[in-house]
């Protein structure tokens, strides 16, 4: 999976914020740990100390009936607990968050080792990497066990296709790319892709049910998970009737399994609200590289 790594190192980023956290608490604790019971409707809360905590407790200068009787209550303390009562109860909170910090710290300290290494070794395009490295020659004997993304991409672009007509009278506007584009915004939006290095496809028709052909703006080829995601710029949002038409292509995108988010990219504007071109280079990151 392309960017892998990139999760994966964000994974680790969150995993050591939390054991920040979990370390930071678990400095000081209460001895021992929490026993829940039940009496009736009401629970009751019971403090349980291990054997080292309770030897840690132990005094040298008790007499043979007072240690016998400490014996008998550490047995208890260790197998029951001891009763806490009501204005003790904050003791039961931090217990209860000691041993769930404690179980937390155990899981986030076994992950990160695991990822450490991953993280270490893990290339998204080592196997793409082994076929480019070969000998020319050695490549032209061998069926790749995945297309390299560079010829994926060319016969993605090679790919004969048929775009949408234009009407009489509609002003010309040419991309940088050399390609004619119906309005303003979309040159604006196609020479962004050109000068980030994007390859797209203008007006390429596909078909969704229950709508028809429709022809996208832009439809891009995304490197990270091999898909097509198509960009529709909706430029009158504040025409009524032109609103209505983009909404129900909108849904019908949706229903065809096309979400806005994933494979679907949509811009707005309005006679108000104009194109802005840091979004257009943010949502260029986020969706499409």
């Amino acid at each position: 999976m392309k960017r892998l790594k990139e999760m994966l190192v964000k994974e680790e980023e969150r995993l050591i914020a939390i054991k920040h956290i979990v370390d930071e608490r678990l400095i000081n604790v209460p001895d021992g740990n929490l026993r829940i019971t039940s009496s009736g409707k009401h629970p009751q809360y019971m403090h349980c100390l291990d054997e080292f905590d309770i030897k840690q407790s132990q005094t040298s200068n008790l007499t043979p009936n007072q240690k016998q009787n400490q014996n008998q209550s550490q047995a208890k303390s260790r197998k029951q607990g001891v009763y806490i009562k009501k204005e003790d109860i904050p003791l039961a909170y931090r217990l209860a968050q000691k041993s769930y910090d404690q179980k937390i710290q155990r899981l986030v300290d076994k992950r990160l080792k695991q990822l450490g290494k991953l993280v270490k070794e893990y290339d998204d395009n080592e196997i793409e990497e082994i076929y480019e490295k070969l000998h020319p020659i050695r490549k032209t004997m061998i069926k790749p066990v995945e297309v390299p993304w560079e010829q994926k991409l060319q016969e993605w672009k090679n790919t004969p296709y048929v775009g949408k007509e234009f009407m009489p009278g509609i002003p010309e506007i040419y991309t940088k790319k050399g390609e004619r584009v119906r309005s303003k915004s979309e040159k604006i939006l196609a020479d962004t892709f050109y000068d980030i290095g994007i390859e797209y496809k203008y007006e390429c028709p596909i078909s969704l049910k229950g709508f028809g052909t429709v022809y996208p703006d832009f439809t891009f080829l995304r490197k990270r998970d091999g898909k097509e995601v198509y960009w529709e710029h909706d430029g009158r949002m504040d025409d009524p009737a032109y609103a209505e038409n983009a909404i129900r292509k909108i849904n019908s995108y949706i229903a065809n399994g096309i979400y806005p988010g994933d494979k679907l990219i949509i811009s707005y504007e309005s006679s108000g609200v104009v194109l802005n071109d840091k979004m257009i280079r943010q949502m260029i990151k986020k969706y499409i590289m």
